[in-house]
């Protein structure tokens, strides 16, 4: 099988990965300043490559996509995009590609499973497909980073903290308090959601993934797989299923 390039560009960052087949073989992230460079030395390290998926929430110029384009056969994902569920948002259009993605690994790899994926990063989603693989919905709410930084920004004296685990729920300082409101109210938050979600599918499979799943994995009550490449697999499988 060919090996697949998938390219995910976020806010901040854009990731490359290699896939031979479903196993995951090279992964790097950098600054969209660097993706000439980045490319050039993938394409001499992997010229197997022979096709490639963009996912993009960022910005990324055509430039860059035909840099790509010249060189593999390139999926752009959008709405339009033929995926492996049945779509019931009311507004696919404004559906994130990421959202897409983490939904298609859940197919993947959990199929016929009620499932409920958690995104954990600079936003919070919550997405929801059932055992009969129909893609609902779900959430979006401020991620940790978003939560320490409107503290800071729209306030004038809080200061802007990094994430640290709380000792004590009872903040005996600023700092502490400010740990405890935000990181006891995102674990509250997750753990309330799952409980909500299991009160209607007691038969639900719960993922977490994203830049803070393994900060916070640890702090929730309820059992969850954490899989921080869950949304590359994602994207590895819907290039695969266009490909057929």
């Amino acid at each position: 099988m060919l090996m697949n390039l998938i390219v995910d560009v976020g806010n901040t960052f854009v990731k490359f990965a290699v896939f031979n087949s479903k196993a995951l073989i090279f992964k790097n992230s950098f600054v969209l300043t660097e993706f000439n460079k980045q490319f050039k030395s993938l394409r001499k390290k992997y010229p197997k490559v022979k096709q490639a998926i963009i996912s993009s929430v960022g910005h990324l110029s055509d430039e860059h996509i035909a840099i790509i384009s010249n060189s593999v056969k390139v999926l752009e994902l959008s709405y339009k995009t033929m995926l492996p569920f049945s779509n019931l948002y009311k507004s696919p259009e404004t559906l994130g590609v990421d959202r897409m993605a983490l939904v298609s690994a859940s197919v993947a790899q959990f199929p016929n499973n009620n499932v409920l994926i958690i995104d954990a990063g600079t936003c919070i989603t919550y997405d929801f497909i059932t055992n009969k693989n129909d893609y609902l919905g779900g959430a979006i709410s401020p991620g940790l980073r978003l939560r320490y930084k409107s503290l800071n920004n729209l306030t004038a004296n809080l200061p802007l903290l990094e994430s640290k685990q709380p000792e004590t729920i009872i903040g005996n300082t600023t700092e502490s308090s400010i740990h405890s409101g935000v990181v006891n109210g995102v674990i509250k938050e997750i753990d309330g959601v799952i409980d909500q979600y299991r009160g209607m599918h007691q038969d639900l499979t719960v993922i977490l993934t994203g830049g803070d799943a393994k900060f916070l994995s640890n702090q929730l009550k309820n059992s969850i797989f954490a899989n921080s490449n869950f949304l590359l697999e994602g994207l590895n499988f819907i290039l695969d299923f266009n490909s057929k």
